[in-house]
């Protein structure tokens, strides 16, 4: 007896033929956000075997396109999935590792925030990325810094 498959559900609810690439791309996705295109390819091969990097751009494409998962695609890297679509949250990047993390909305409700002059705009999202240091690299800096400081 087979297993209700709720991400088979999911994409039946949304139009999309269900297929053993687009689920297993769904599931990585869903399993560590924020992932770039190949390491998403890197999951579904660990996932299903053998699978194209076409077929992998392709299954994000409709999935995109169906509002299943979102594209953010951070200045100077390459573009990353999340499937924390429900809402209009923003993003955390460490300038050194490139760690990205959620953030919820800088205040209210979506678009979060107000432009001074719309200019007739009708805007419902807002796009924010807050850059900075994560936590680990700072105590990774710390901890050199500390070390080398020793040696002298």
């Amino acid at each position: 007896m087979a297993v209700p498959d709720a991400s088979a559900d999911l994409l039946r609810h949304h139009g999309i033929q269900v297929t053993a690439q687009r689920l297993a791309v769904l599931r990585a996705v869903a399993s560590q956000p924020h992932l770039t295109a190949d390491d998403i390819a890197e999951a579904v091969r660990t996932e299903i075997g053998a699978i194209s990097r076409q077929s992998v751009y392709d299954a994000l494409g409709i999935l995109g396109d169906a509002g299943l998962i979102r594209r953010i695609q951070p200045v100077g890297s390459p573009a990353r999935f999340e499937d924390r679509v429900a809402d209009n949250h923003h993003h955390l990047i460490c300038r050194d590792c490139g760690r990205v993390v959620d953030v919820d909305c800088a205040v209210g409700a979506a678009p979060c925030l107000t432009p001074v002059d719309d200019m007739g705009y009708a805007i419902d999202e807002a796009e924010v990325v807050y850059w900075g240091r994560c936590p680990d690299c700072m105590a990774n800096e710390a901890t050199t810094r500390s070390t080398q400081d020793s040696r002298a």
